[in-house]
């Protein structure tokens, strides 16, 4: 493998606190993520890797181990029951190359395997980084959810967007 290279496998229950870490640095940037309010290494676990709408949840990392990323893939009461919900966080430090697109090959492997025929995915209209990584990856607009408030009562629409799986 060459150095640093980037590697993709299903999450585990010792990446619990990497990634909430990883998450909640997100969190606290703001502006690309649904979730306002940081989790805790048990309710990161309890939503992301073993919650009973779990389908999946792959990890990117690095050869030294350094996680880079993760991709959730999982059920949504709102959403016909052959479909998947997916959310991605990417590393903001370092920033490398690829992860989303790796993340996205496995995730989406998984979800052939589970027979699900589209994938969701439900953006804030003021994620611009967001919208273009599911557009690179093939992913369609399909409804707008007007005016959602934040935390904070600010509005901001939901776009909604949808991978078929052929």
């Amino acid at each position: 493998m060459a150095p640093n290279a980037l590697s993709v496998r299903p999450a585990r229950d010792g990446d619990a606190a990497g990634l909430c870490s990883l998450l909640n640095e997100i969190i606290a940037v703001g502006g690309t993520t649904a979730h306002e309010t940081q989790l805790t290494d048990a309710t990161f676990r309890d939503y992301f890797l073993v919650g009973e709408d779990h389908l999946s949840c792959q990890v990117a990392e690095n050869d030294d181990g350094l996680l880079l990323g993760f991709q959730s893939l999982e059920r949504n009461l709102g959403l016909p029951p052959d479909w998947g919900d997916i959310a991605t966080f990417a590393r903001l430090q370092p920033k490398v190359p690829g992860v989303g697109r790796a993340l996205f090959a496995a995730t989406l492997a998984v979800a052939r395997d589970l027979g699900l025929v589209a994938i969701n995915a439900t953006i804030r209209a003021d994620n611009t980084s967001g919208l273009g990584y599911y557009g690179k990856m093939g992913f369609q607009d399909y409804a707008v959810k007007a005016a959602v408030p934040l935390s904070d009562g600010t509005p901001v629409d939901r776009i909604s967007k949808r991978y078929l799986i052929a």
